[in-house]
């Protein structure tokens, strides 16, 4: 893991020492690129012809469809003028991968979609225009986003980038596995230690006492673990989870974090939660199948999974590790970063004005309802559509509600840290480890978070 965490910091920073003296960036600038001034309206006014908007995402399903129709709709009312060319570009890792390289090449997009935890990277990459930037200039009101994801991708208060696909981690219940289990859907697991228990109960075995379904399932995805910790007010790494300078050591291997993985472990070891591994595809399978009775997964796979189950699919918050825990969840998804150097002000102002629409009310509730990802303006929510939606899905509240109770704070905040994605896969290891018995979990996690720590070096020396 050592080898393989320095080599991805080292492929991550190749190209910030390419562009950290080029692109006009300040220092550490909080927002994206530092000084970066954005166009006024009028650059669109001036430009001849269609201005073209490349978007690279990374949606898929009934993800994709949803984003077609809202780049189908744009298109169509600023015809003659804009168009947005969304290009596919493989998972959120492939992606950034796929990013990097464009920097490196002085070619890339003029939009691009990142995953969360991608965005310390896109700040010091220096490569695009804050969104805060635009709203400066336009004095567009940034006020009816939902606070706890505006918290996420806000640095020293100014929005990096705008929140598009935003997600909550929910607890997904398979409400006919409890009601044959003569166990009542409608009160679910509050606590990690009560989810235990009614994983042992739902667990089920035939005649020849192979396992048909387990307790519980979730596929090996460090997630889980950033949002526990957060839901316990833990906090994943330094500097006040990077908010208040830029994280230089993580933290996820203290006793809690230990606890966490080794009651994961547990109940993998003793028969109840099934182990589909790291790909969450698999996970999500067992799911959909019936063959996991509790699952944890995002709010962005709940449309495809009411409309895939052969059962009643439930949702409850996601678990605490205690009774007491004062914290909650950290958002999840992605946003959107508008791209400078290298694109017109024409192309700046085109892709502002695509982020204004598809973070607009009706677009939003739009997205909610044929996605579930939470709808980051919040009045997307009184949107007739969205609540006749809601009234019919009731799932869908679980989340509203999870996100209404959460206060913004640097634990729920996230970790912002430039080697994120090497973290996950460390505790994703660790977890491996722990269920293979091959290391306890302190231990385990004690091991990432060393391993880890030259390639956090590495970045940040980097990037200054």
């Amino acid at each position: 893991m050592k080898k393989s965490a320095r080599a991805l910091a080292a492929l991550l920073v190749s190209g910030l020492a390419l562009t950290a003296c080029t692109s006009g960036g300040s220092g550490s600038g909080g927002s994206g690129s530092g000084d970066a001034a954005a166009p006024a309206a009028s650059a669109l006014d001036q430009a001849s012809g269609v201005t073209t908007v490349e978007f690279w995402h990374s949606m898929t399903g009934k993800n994709a469809e949803a984003l077609t129709a809202l780049v189908t709709e744009f298109n169509a009312a600023h015809q003659g003028k804009i168009e947005v060319k969304p290009v596919f570009q493989g998972s959120y890792d492939d992606l950034v991968a796929k990013y990097k390289a464009s920097v490196q090449q002085k070619a890339t997009p003029a939009l691009v979609q990142v995953y969360d935890i991608g965005t310390r990277f896109m700040i010091d990459s220096r490569q695009t225009v804050p969104a805060q930037a635009f709203a400066d200039r336009d004095g567009y009101p940034l006020d009816d986003l939902q606070p706890n994801i505006r918290n996420y991708y806000s640095i020293d208060g100014k929005l990096a980038s705008m929140p598009f696909n935003s997600s909550v981690p929910l607890l997904y219940l398979n409400t006919d596995a409890f009601t044959e289990a003569g166990l009542d859907p409608a009160k679910p697991p509050t606590t990690l230690a009560e989810l235990g228990d009614l994983a042992r109960k739902l667990t089920k075995k035939d005649g020849g006492g192979q396992t048909v379904r387990y307790g519980f399932g979730a596929a090996v995805y460090g997630w889980f673990v950033e949002e526990l910790l957060a839901e316990s007010g833990s906090l994943y790494c330094d500097q006040g989870n990077g908010r208040s300078g830029k994280a230089a050591k993580v933290s996820f291997d203290t006793a809690k974090g230990a606890e966490i993985v080794q009651w994961w472990a547990d109940l993998v070891k003793g028969g109840y939660a099934a182990n589909t591994g790291r790909q969450t595809t698999d996970a999500q399978a067992a799911f959909k199948a019936g063959t996991v009775a509790m699952h944890l997964e995002s709010t962005g796979v709940l449309r495809g999974y009411t409309e895939a189950a052969k059962f009643t699919v439930g949702t409850a918050p996601f678990p605490r590790t205690a009774a007491d825990d004062r914290g909650g969840p950290v958002i999840g998804g992605a946003s959107l970063w508008i791209s400078g150097p290298g694109h017109s002000a024409a192309q700046q102002r085109a892709a502002w004005e695509f982020e204004k629409f598809l973070t607009a009310p009706a677009q939003q509730a739009a997205w909610h309802t044929g996605t579930g990802y939470f709808p980051v303006n919040t009045k997307a929510l009184d949107v007739a559509a969205d609540q006749q939606w809601v009234a019919k899905y009731p799932q869908f509240r679980t989340a509203i509600d999870q996100m209404a109770a959460t206060k913004p704070t640097p634990a729920t905040a996230g970790c912002l840290l430039g080697v994120m994605p090497q973290a996950r896969k460390g505790v994703e290891t660790a977890i491996e480890q722990t269920v293979s018995g091959s290391k306890t979990a302190q231990q385990a996690l004690s091991d990432a978070a060393k391993e880890l720590q030259p390639a956090i070096d590495d970045y940040n020396n980097a990037v200054g």
